[in-house]
């Protein structure tokens, strides 16, 4: 019975709304009398049942629930034969909890759009070379799949054959197409806007870019932050000191109508909806501009930073950098080159793939053993030599001297703003490569945003030399730069941030800036960068367009300023109907659960007003 009443939930409000028209019909024609009576009774109990039912289970479970209390005022109104007072709140809490569901179904648009863009199909080859289609749960690693023009790419693969343009705004925001070739990555839900590609599956179902993108922003949907665990805990004991407070007002008078009404009016409906409908809508139009927040409460500490850090390669640059400058220092510079690039072409660094573009015939040699110095550089072992790679810290933990003339030339090149890379080859320099990276385009303009926006301190933090990181400083206008860091001092500069009182955002894309990102207030994480990284941080910019970090900041203020309205709206009105009850003879409970369901609309509407921004 209880499921069945709380499954037709819809049902029974469109009885109750028609048995309460019929009962004004019956007035109209007839005078009313038995007959309105009557309707009017039914409507009550059809209506007041769900409501009944709701309060009950959360009685089970020790909670004391605004169905509690409408239930309590419909018992009333009953009890003194007040059939059309308790009609008409069954019919308009009923009601208003359904436009509240639509309403709040639209917030969630975000979520069913990210979902509808998966395909349930895929067309995988067969043992006959042909394509046959099959559901796209079935795909597994490394399965052999073709896309056609217009259609929706499955998984998340690398192509193997043919070529065309793919959106990829499900992924990144970005609407323009982007050119896809042998060897480019394709992601799950991005559509194929013309040609045909194969493509070898590599990660299927939910390990897809899209699958998690999904699971982040279910789950900061489903997060409470800490605004709405405080309404929650407020609701708790507001609640029953209504009740209380329905109580004392018939205890001292006697008028048990005016008792009930107090009940209706005190309903915190508005109050409880208005700051999780705030995040929901601020976390769906993060997911359509290619932010994922992980969790609610991320939204409001986002909302109050006042000092970022910046790490500089892959974040304020594009991290494809290029080699501008190589000299020579020691006998065999090919052979240097050539250890230099065997070295280099097993690291995912965007120095080492500068290193190894600048050098497409060099000779390779298998490689014996490494060892990552974090922070410094790689030291290997190769065709019989040992090889240095990295910066000076790591030849000074190596004893590799070099004399006033390197030492020269390495001044030379850090003041020129080049990242410097050192290669010694047993135990002596060998070469000293300058590389520069490229400032982002607009990188300028979105930091004088962030400073408009409140923003006091703009700071970049970088191993690279410090002449490098001045000069990017110098054309960005940053507070601070600070060079020459290691990973350690790098998270040691957060604490002792965070130490100063300051609300500390951290954006990176490195395996280097995980501690960093996991130590700060929030960390941001550039879409493009490791996975070790996206794991850490706590706001992930899908796409690394840097242009999104202002947009993510204004969004978290825009959704702190909503939070706070609808608080505003949903106190303002309990406060308005209360004093109304005494001040008017017009108030009633049909009158004060009227404006209490609209109120609830209105701050779901003020929400709403995010999915825009």
């Amino acid at each position: 019975m209880q499921n069945w009443l709380l499954h037709n939930r819809n049902r029974l409000t469109a009885v109750t709304g028609a048995l309460i028209l019929a009962s004004l019909v019956a007035r109209l024609g007839t005078g009313g009398g038995e007959t309105e009576g009557r309707l009017l009774l039914v409507a009550s109990l059809v209506g007041g049942l769900p409501i009944l039912v709701q309060a009950v289970q959360a009685l089970r479970v020790r909670v004391v629930s605004i169905d509690l209390l409408v239930t309590i005022a419909i018992l009333g109104a009953f009890a003194i034969g007040e059939f059309e007072e308790s009609a008409v709140v069954a019919f308009l809490f009923l009601f208003g909890a359904l436009l509240e569901q639509r309403t709040l179904a639209k917030t969630r648009s975000a979520i069913r759009g990210l979902v509808d863009m998966v395909p349930e199909v895929a067309l995988r080859r067969n043992e006959d070379g042909g394509f046959e289609e099959v559901p796209v749960d079935e795909v597994e690693q490394g399965d052999a799949l073709l896309v056609r023009t217009g259609g929706r790419v499955p998984v998340d693969g690398e192509v193997t054959f043919g070529g065309g343009s793919a959106n990829e705004a499900s992924i990144t925001g970005e609407p323009l197409p982007v050119a896809k070739g042998v060897g480019d990555k394709v992601f799950a839900g991005t559509i194929l806007e013309n040609g045909t590609v194969q493509l070898r599956a590599e990660r299927v179902g939910e390990d897809t870019t899209f699958g998690k993108i999904i699971e982040l922003v279910e789950e900061a949907q489903d997060s409470k932050s800490q605004a709405e665990r405080f309404i929650d805990r407020f609701s708790r004991y507001y609640t029953p000191a209504v009740l209380v407070l329905g109580a004392i007002v018939w205890l001292v008078t006697r008028d048990v109508s005016l008792a009930i009404t107090i009940l209706v009016l005190g309903c915190p409906g508005a109050l409880v909806i208005g700051v999780p409908v705030s995040n929901v809508s601020g976390i769906g139009n993060g997911a359509r501009h290619g932010i994922l927040f992980k969790g609610s409460d991320v939204m409001t500490k986002l909302g109050r930073v006042d000092t970022i850090l910046f790490d500089k390669t892959g974040t304020l640059t594009y991290g494809d950098p290029r080699v501008v400058r190589s000299i020579n220092y020691d006998g065999d510079r090919k052979l240097a080159e050539d250890l230099l690039v065997s070295v280099e072409r097993e690291s995912s660094h965007p120095l080492a793939k500068a290193i190894v573009g600048a050098y497409p015939s060099a000779r390779t040699y298998p490689v014996d053993s490494t060892e990552v110095i974090q922070g410094e550089g790689i030291a290997a072992r190769l065709a019989k030599h040992q090889v240095l790679v990295g910066n000076a810290h790591l030849l000074q933990r190596f004893d590799v001297s070099f004399g006033e003339a390197a030492g020269g030339d390495i001044r030379a090149l850090e003041e020129a703003g080049n990242s410097l890379v050192l290669v010694a080859v047993d135990g002596r320099l060998a070469l000293a490569i300058g590389i520069r990276d490229q400032v982002r385009r607009g990188v300028g303009e979105d930091l004088r945003a962030l400073r408009e926006m409140g923003v006091k301190n703009l700071v970049l933090l970088s191993g690279d030399n410090q002449a490098t990181v001045d000069r990017v400083a110098g054309e960005l206008g940053l507070s601070e730069a600070h060079g020459g860091m290691l990973p350690e001092d790098k998270a040691e500069f957060v604490r002792a941030r965070r130490a100063m009182g300051e609300t500390v955002a951290f954006v990176g894309d490195g395996v280097n800036d995980s501690p960093s990102l996991a130590l700060a207030d929030i960390g941001i994480a550039m879409g493009n960068g490791t996975d070790v990284a996206i794991e850490t941080s706590n706001v992930i910019v899908t796409n690394s367009d840097f242009h999104r970090i202002p947009h993510a900041l204004g969004l978290a203020r825009a959704t702190r300023r909503n939070m706070a309205e609808n608080i505003a709206i949903a106190l303002a009105v309990v406060a308005a109907l209360i004093l109304s009850l005494f001040a008017s003879s017009w108030m009633n409970m049909a009158v004060g659960m009227f404006v209490h369901e609209g109120s609830i609309l209105v701050v779901i509407l003020n929400a709403m007003r995010l999915l825009r921004y």
